[in-house]
C-alpha cells in the first residue's frame, strides 16, 4: 500500500525545484534571431506564435508578408510551422513580437544583389509614377526608375500598369535603395543588333549645347558637337532641328552605361561637307563607312601584332651574361640620349571622352522612395497567453 503521507522532503522535488529547471532550460532569444514557431492562436489584427519560450509570442498583421496583407489567415493557418523573425524583446509581460516580413526582405535584398551580380534583366510592372520618375516592384522591394532612365514617348502617369524590361543601376540595402533603368535595358537590347561602323538612320529627338540626341529605333544615341563636322561648329542648332531625320554611323557601343555614340564627321567625303553639302555626306555614307571599317580593323590587326609573342631565340644563340655585359655602356652614358619627360608630354595628345549627359541614378537623393516602405505603427500587443 502506498503511503499518502509523504512529505516534501520525502518527494525530494519541490514547485521551486520545478521552476528553476524550466529556468535552466529555458531558451534565450534576442532580436534579429530566426526562429521556428507554430501558429498557436489567430488574432483579429496578428496571431500568437509558440517558439518554445514561457510565453507566445506575437506578430502583428503588418509583419506577416512584405506585401499587403488584409486577412491574418492570407499568411498563417492554425499548427502551421514555419521560420520568424524576433523583431523585438520581450515587453512587460515576457512577450516577444515576431515578423516575416522581415525575413522575406532579407532575402529579396539577397536576390537583387544577385541578379546584379548577373547583370540580368528583369521585368516588372510600374504600380505609381511621382514627379521624379516611376515605382516598380522587384523580388517585393520596391524599384525606383528614374524619368532619365525611361525610355518611351508616353506621358508618365500612362505607365501605370505596363510592364517594363529593367535593368539595375544601385542595390543598395543599407541606404535602402533599389534603383533601376528601363533606358539601359532597351538599350543593350537595341546593341546586340548594332555594331561599331554601321551607318543607321535616326531622327533628332532633342538638342544640346555639346550635341544632339538621336533617336534610332526607339533608343538614343549622343552625336557630340565635335563628331558633326571636321569644320568648327559653334552649336549643334546651326547644322540640325528636332525631328530631322538623319543618317549617322555607330563609333562607340558602351552596354554597361547604356551609351551609344555616333558621328556624320566620319561620313564625311571632304572636311566640312557636312555643313555646306549634307546630302553630299548622306549620298556617300556607306561607302566612307566602308573605309572607317577598314582602318578600324587594320588598327584592330596592328594591335594583334603588336602584342603577338617575339620569336623564340634558341638557347646556343644567347651569348653567357658575361660577355654580355661587356657591351653595355655605363648608365651616364644612356641617360644623356633620354630627352626629359617635359619634352616627351608634350607629343601626347590628350584625348577627351565624350558622353551623353546623362543625369546620375541618384542625383536627387530626396526624389527617390525607400525599397522598403515605411513601417506602420506595431499596434499594441493583446495581453500574454500563457502556455
Amino acid at each position: 500500500m502506498v503511503n499518502q503521507n509523504l512529505t516534501a522532503t520525502e518527494i525530494g522535488f519541490t514547485h521551486e525545484d520545478f521552476a528553476a529547471l524550466l529556468d535552466k532550460y529555458d531558451y534565450h532569444f534576442s532580436p534579429g534571431d530566426v526562429v521556428p514557431g507554430t501558429v498557436f492562436s489567430i488574432e483579429p489584427r496578428g496571431a500568437l506564435i509558440d517558439i518554445g519560450a514561457k510565453t507566445a509570442a506575437y506578430i502583428p498583421i503588418q509583419e506577416m508578408s512584405i506585401n499587403r496583407v488584409d486577412s491574418p489567415e492570407e499568411v498563417l493557418q492554425s499548427n502551421e510551422t514555419r521560420e520568424f523573425f524576433i523583431l523585438t524583446d520581450e515587453n512587460e509581460d515576457g512577450q516577444l513580437t515576431l515578423s516575416i516580413r522581415r525575413i522575406e526582405y532579407m532575402r529579396a535584398w539577397e536576390r537583387v544583389r544577385q541578379l546584379q551580380a548577373e547583370d540580368a534583366t528583369v521585368r516588372s510592372g510600374v504600380f505609381a509614377t511621382n514627379r521624379g520618375g516611376a515605382l516598380v516592384r522587384i523580388e517585393g522591394l520596391r524599384g525606383f526608375i528614374p524619368g532619365s532612365h525611361i525610355s518611351t514617348r508616353k506621358p508618365k502617369e500612362e505607365l501605370v500598369g505596363e510592364d517594363l524590361p529593367l535593368k539595375f543601376l544601385e542595390v543598395d540595402e543599407e541606404r535602402n535603395r533599389l534603383v533601376l533603368s528601363h533606358r539601359r535595358a532597351l538599350v543593350e537590347r537595341k546593341m546586340n543588333r548594332l555594331e561599331v561602323g554601321e551607318v543607321v538612320i535616326g531622327t533628332v529627338r532633342g538638342i544640346k549645347p555639346y550635341g544632339a540626341f538621336i533617336d534610332i529605333g526607339g533608343v538614343s544615341g549622343l552625336l557630340h558637337i565635335s563628331e558633326i563636322s571636321h569644320e568648327h561648329i559653334d552649336t549643334p542648332h546651326s547644322v540640325f532641328n528636332v525631328n530631322d531625320e538623319v543618317k549617322v554611323m555607330i563609333i562607340d557601343l558602351d552596354a554597361e552605361r547604356g551609351r551609344i555614340s555616333l558621328s556624320t564627321k566620319q561620313l564625311e567625303p571632304e572636311p566640312g561637307d557636312m555643313i555646306k553639302n549634307r546630302d553630299l555626306v548622306y549620298d556617300k555614307a556607306e561607302e566612307m563607312a566602308a573605309k572607317y571599317r577598314e582602318q578600324l580593323l587594320a588598327k584592330q590587326q596592328g594591335a594583334t601584332a603588336a602584342a603577338a609573342p617575339a620569336e623564340v631565340i634558341a638557347d646556343e644563340d644567347i651569348p653567357p651574361a658575361t660577355e654580355l655585359e661587356e657591351d653595355i655602356p655605363p648608365a651616364t652614358e644612356l641617360e644623356e640620349d633620354i630627352p626629359p619627360a617635359a619634352e616627351l608630354e608634350e607629343d601626347i595628345p590628350v584625348v577627351a571622352e565624350i558622353e551623353a549627359e546623362i543625369p546620375a541614378a541618384t542625383e536627387t537623393e530626396e526624389e527617390i522612395p525607400a525599397a522598403t516602405e515605411t513601417e506602420e505603427e506595431v499596434p499594441a500587443v493583446p495581453a500574454a497567453i500563457e502556455e
